[in-house]
């Protein structure tokens, strides 16, 4: 039998400390005389109280997790601290139903970024805060889960990165609390960094503020109804760096932070994505200035292609203009790497480069294995040797992707969405990116207007993609439970 004592203590405790986070909102909307502050602490007070309670009451004397146990932590998080998120959107202002405020709370935590709020502009300043909050605490959540938890569980072929999380920073770092406590610095540096940088782009503090904690985050919520429309010009280009340096691994960007940049220049997961980041911009700028009657200069087009194109890219799901008239083939090639996503061990979403990479190499393994039955071939990246239970695992995960993907674009059509919206809500949802197109989105990006099921089933798409399938598929097995 599985002892829960320590994975529901480490989740209240972790609540604890997300419960202290509506401090900063509560003091944001009294600051500008918002009533919506008494709700802030209100709930802030519940939660505390609650986690508090419930630490002290499955305290355990267990020193470390079992693998057991960590399924059911990771996967037990994104569903209790949505609950969390979700409080204050229900008490307070805007005052969601329980269905919008989950789903508002796990597309934050998740880094997702689509919103079920209808009218963002009028929301009390201290509400988009704590909306930025979640994102930012859901983006360091999984980088942490996915250095620390996922290769120890062998999830997606992660076991490849786990002398990556545990090795590679040799011996300052040799425990998991000490990593994540670096990757934590490291993510708060990043942030303020870029706040700053915002604020030199023209921003106001505030907004400087709760867009750097969307951008690290590689999340997208706004505090405008116009979501990135507002700020053209500089503050896309500091956006755009922000968002390629949250997503690629922390790991690297530790050791470059020590004066090490050669394990960052070299690892192939960082060059590829930034390679294929500068091939999707150059298509479709060709095809904007080629196809498309372009009214704005050339370099205007490049930086608004660019900051869109990353975007995507990242997971972020910002928008600075409606990209649906750029034409069909810069969506197509949105669509495609929106499913391809930032490297591993970072803030970025979907599938991921490094799983793009294996699949290459393996696709290019069998073809030789063709042309040379007899001969043993070695795969290998980043010039380590790929085990076959990494492959296998990456098989497997881009296996349950598409059957996962197939059945929520069915399941969202059959609520009575277009499929349009249908499509997009699912490619959204299971791969973490934040935009929706289609007849039944608002002019906002909002999917308020969607079915109670729809938005359920976007909300359980989003928890899937954002812990990698498998680790959530895994609870549903039997023999899991007899351990």
């Amino acid at each position: 039998m599985i002892d829960l004592r320590p994975v529901i203590n480490l989740i209240a405790r972790i609540g604890f400390v997300l419960g202290l986070m509506m401090a900063l909102p509560a003091v944001i909307d009294y600051q500008a005389r918002d009533p919506n502050w008494v709700r802030m602490v209100q709930s802030m007070l519940i939660v505390t109280v609650l986690s508090a309670l419930i630490a002290t009451a499955s305290r355990s004397h267990a020193g470390s997790l079992t693998i057991e146990q960590s399924f059911l932590l990771t996967s037990g998080l994104w569903l209790v601290l949505p609950l969390i998120g979700a409080l204050p959107l229900m008490l307070g202002a805007p005052a969601l139903s329980f269905t919008d405020a989950y789903f508002e709370s796990m597309s934050g935590l998740t880094t997702t970024g689509t919103t079920a709020i209808p009218k963002l502009d009028d929301l009390p300043p201290g509400a988009n805060m704590w909306r930025a909050i979640l994102q930012w605490s859901g983006g360091l959540g999984i980088v942490v889960v996915a250095m620390v938890f996922l290769p120890v569980m062998k999830v997606g072929g992660m076991q490849f990165f786990r002398s990556e999380g545990f090795d590679t920073l040799g011996k300052v770092l040799p425990r998991a609390g000490q990593i994540a406590a670096e990757m934590t610095w490291l993510y708060l540096g990043i942030t303020i960094a870029c706040a700053v940088m915002f604020i030199a782009s023209g921003m106001s503090f505030y907004d400087a503020l709760l867009h750097a904690l969307t951008t690290c985050s590689t999340g997208g919520f706004s505090n405008y109804d116009a979501s990135f429309g507002g700020f053209i010009g500089p503050a896309e280009w500091v956006a755009s760096l922000f968002m390629v340096l949250a997503s690629i691994p922390f790991v690297r960007m530790i050791q470059a932070t020590r004066g090490d940049f050669v394990p960052l220049w070299r690892d192939t997961q960082v060059r590829t994505y930034l390679r294929w980041i500068f091939y999707s911009v150059a298509v479709i700028v060709a095809y904007r200035m080629l196809y498309i009657h372009q009214t704005m200069h050339p370099w205007d087009t490049v930086r608004e292609t660019t900051f869109n194109v990353i975007t995507i890219f990242s997971g972020t799901g910002y928008a600075s203009t409606n990209v649906l008239e750029w034409g069909h083939l810069p969506f197509v090639v949105l669509f495609c790497v929106g499913l391809i996503g930032g490297c591993t061990g970072s803030t970025g979403c979907s599938v991921k480069i490094f799983r793009y990479q294996v699949l290459f190499e393996a696709i290019r393994s069998q073809i030789r294995r063709m042309q040379s039955p007899h001969r043993l071939y070695s795969l290998r990246l980043s010039g380590k040797r790929l085990e076959h239970d990494v492959v296998y695992s990456v098989m497997a995960f881009f296996t349950m992707f598409v059957l996962t993907f197939g059945l929520l674009i069915v399941g969202l059509a059959l609520t009575g969405l277009h499929p349009k919206t249908a499509l997009t809500g699912a490619w959204t949802a299971i791969a973490n990116i934040g935009p929706v197109w289609g007849p039944e989105v608002s002019y906002n990006g909002s999917i308020a207007s969607f079915p109670t099921a729809a938005k359920w089933l976007m909300t359980l798409g989003m928890y899937l993609g954002r812990l990698e399938l498998m680790s959530v598929f895994v609870l549903l097995l039997p023999r899991f439970w007899r351990g």
